[in-house]
């Protein structure tokens, strides 16, 4: 039988035999805030969703997100522009971070998160820009546990900047997880071992961390 789309406002489905698409309406109310301020916003004349990191939360790499209401995702695609700007509070070490959580478990105790620091691809720190991209998996896998031991693998450089739109994709399959930014044709960033393992599953939230004024549209989830 044939889903009756019109009563279902959160999505835009595309449908075909393995693929389910879902354009997701960024609203306040489609928003639970974990560890996070969430607003609706206008930055350079668009509508969108900004997020600030809770500040009495100290450690970086925490549960940190608006998690978006009533998706459960496992493998398949998640798409989205951000933009990130410095707060006027930011501290010296704050990059601008800004990416997405995936497979949330129920409580936010566990998740996989890849994000970016669009003020290291700014710099002209050479060991700054190669860590303008990373992967984390919370609570036992951040990245200070990933430079001790496999340094330089879960994080590359790539171009982007502050204060700009980054449209970000990324592929998730069995325990690999590939990034694009900007349409490109080449992943900026591949993890090949997931840590939370092959058929991991659970939510997904727009991720922030310390000094970062960041801004979400255009999400688009494709489960496979």
């Amino acid at each position: 039988m044939m889903m009756n789309l019109y009563k279902y406002p959160l999505l835009l489905v595309l449908f075909s035999p393995a693929l389910f698409a879902q354009k997701i309406l960024l609203t306040e109310k489609d928003l639970e805030p974990v560890g996070s301020y969430v607003s609706e916003g206008t930055i350079e004349g668009v509508t969108a969703i900004r997020v600030v990191k809770d500040s009495n939360i100290l450690l970086d790499d925490e549960a940190t997100y608006a998690r978006v209401k009533g998706i459960e995702f496992s493998e398949g695609v998640i798409e989205v522009k951000i933009l990130s700007k410095l707060l006027i509070t930011a501290p010296e070490h704050a990059r601008g971070f800004i990416g997405i959580a995936f497979h949330i478990n129920k409580d936010n105790s566990k998740f996989e998160a890849i994000y970016l620091r669009p003020a290291n691809a700014m710099s002209d720190d050479q060991l700054r820009r190669n860590r303008s991209t990373q992967y984390f998996a919370y609570p036992d896998f951040k990245f200070t546990d990933s430079r001790k031991t496999a340094p330089g693998v879960y994080e590359s450089y790539e171009d982007m900047e502050l204060n700009k739109w980054i449209s970000i994709k990324i592929i998730v399959k069995g325990r690999q997880a590939k990034l694009y930014l900007d349409g490109r044709k080449e992943p900026s960033l591949i993890v090949s071992d997931l840590k939370l393992g092959e058929g991991a599953k659970g939510g997904i939230g727009l991720f922030v961390d310390i000094g970062t004024e960041g801004y979400f549209k255009d999400l688009i989830i494709r489960n496979e």
